[in-house]
């Protein structure tokens, strides 16, 4: 059942913002992992401690992530006949979708391991933030944090946990600093037909420039540079995002290359629901990597914290991606490819403010509690009814570490389409992780112009 957590992170509150600020980190408080987690598992058993993660420190990356459970098998599998003896540990999402494919959907749960791990630069600067991150502009902005998520203890002095600094935490989360990916998508229509768009991606995550401070961000969180290469009718053409961290101060910047013309132009409306033209319309711009840009459209609340079967560890689902038609099917993505675990998850909710429009009036999302990732979605129409379902099927890159998506679903309820993204079109590990910053001047309107065909 679900359960707040206020008390107890209002004791660690008061405890550790009375030591006195300094350049050197600190440790976090007593009984959470340097990420902000809880270290010891579960009163049942289900959940087991956190031991450090899962990392290979020092090694080479791999040719495909190799599955370290690979002779485990289900301990159950939660269908549309048996879903009601599971019901305090899913989502609303995770029923509506048993219940919209009761023949062939389901949810094959396994031993859970918390792997999530990162590299230890990452927890200092976390332990940094902790004594110095702060939300400004009505929590629409944060200063002082870098490198690290933003709020590891996420509560504010009264000690009531701040709904707001949990989503930032993912907006924050450590994703690597360079990265280089050729990755497909697919919109899958009702009858299980689908055209992939493949596109090679390229991000900088600014926020975790190691030779950056907090102080010299420049209110830069990230760039993203992408081009598609599949089908012919798309190929050539690239979009380049610039993402603030305050939006209120500087608004994200975006400009789209046209290869018929070989123009660069600015496109202002890549943000909150417009709706993704690669995706067939399946999801908006803010719903790509399950939340991404402002918040100043919703009131954000905290719900609780609860264990749930989540989508995690699923390495065999990695390996699997670039088989798109082993995975692809019709309805949904391949269950026998997925792999579920019970962990903490954070629950927050944000609902559309008076007089604000968006596609959403509702979202509640479920934060995975070792790596601040949103790992479900549940999306609510103007009529206040559930119309779409958003996972993300995490896998550890133990290589770097770092735990991000290895595939992510939306399904949309009503039409029986979905969306499937972060598709491996190259034969190993879609993702390329680099220690390198490559400099704003890469990532600038003139670079896309240059490098478009």
């Amino acid at each position: 059942m679900m359960r707040t957590c206020g008390l107890v992170l209002a004791s660690v509150y008061v405890l550790f913002t009375a030591v006195v600020a300094n350049a050197q980190p600190v440790a976090l408080p007593e009984g959470l992992t340097p990420y902000g987690a809880e270290q010891k598992g579960n009163a049942a058993g289900t959940i087991p401690a956190w031991d450090g993660g899962m990392a290979a420190n020092n090694a080479p990356p791999p040719k495909q992530l190799e599955n370290p459970f690979r002779d485990e098998k289900p301990l159950f599998v939660i269908t549309a006949a048996n879903k009601s003896q599971h019901l305090d540990q899913l989502t609303v999402g995770q029923v509506a979708l048993l219940e919209r494919y009761p023949d062939s959907y389901r949810i094959p749960v396994y031993p859970s391991h918390r792997t999530a791990a990162a590299p230890q630069w990452v927890y200092d600067n976390i332990a940094r933030n902790h004594q110095h991150a702060k939300l400004v502009n009505a929590g629409n902005g944060i200063e002082q944090a870098y490198g690290g998520v933003a709020f590891p203890v996420p509560v504010d002095q009264d000690g009531q946990v701040n709904a707001l600094k949990i989503i930032w935490n993912h907006l924050t989360r450590w994703r690597g600093i360079h990265i280089k990916a050729d990755l497909s998508e697919a919109p899958v229509h009702a009858n299980g037909s689908y055209s992939l768009v493949t596109a090679s991606h390229e991000a900088y995550f600014v926020y975790y420039d190691r030779d950056k401070t907090a102080d010299s961000l420049d209110n830069k969180l990230s760039y993203f540079l992408a081009f598609i290469k599949q089908p012919s009718r798309l190929a050539g053409g690239g979009l380049l995002v610039h993402e603030t961290i305050d939006r209120i101060k500087e608004p994200r910047a975006a400009w789209v290359y046209n290869s018929g013309t070989r123009r660069v132009r600015r496109a202002p409306s890549v943000e909150y629901d417009m709706p993704v033209p690669s995706a067939d319309n399946l999801i908006t711009a803010d719903e790509v990597d399950m939340f991404n840009g402002a918040l100043d459209r919703y009131n954000w609340s905290f719900v609780g914290k609860q264990e749930i079967y989540i989508p995690y560890n699923n390495f065999d689902l990695s390996n699997a991606t670039k088989d798109d038609k082993a995975l692809l099917h019709k309805g949904h993505i391949n269950p026998d490819l997925t792999r579920y675990e019970l962990h903490r998850v954070w629950v927050v909710e944000g609902t559309v403010k008076e007089g604000v429009r968006h596609l959403y009036t509702k979202r509640r999302f479920y934060i995975d509690e070792d790596s601040w990732s949103i790992v479900q979605a549940d999306q609510y129409d103007a009529r206040g009814k559930l119309w779409r379902v958003s996972l993300s099927y995490l896998v550890n890159y133990y290589h770097v570490p770092v735990t991000w998506s290895a595939a992510s679903a939306n399904y949309d309820l009503e039409s029986g389409r979905y969306f499937a993204g972060y598709l491996d079109s190259a034969n190993g590990i879609g993702i390329q992780f680099g220690d390198d910053s490559p400099g704003d001047g890469y990532f600038s309107p003139q670079s896309l112009r240059r490098m478009g065909r």
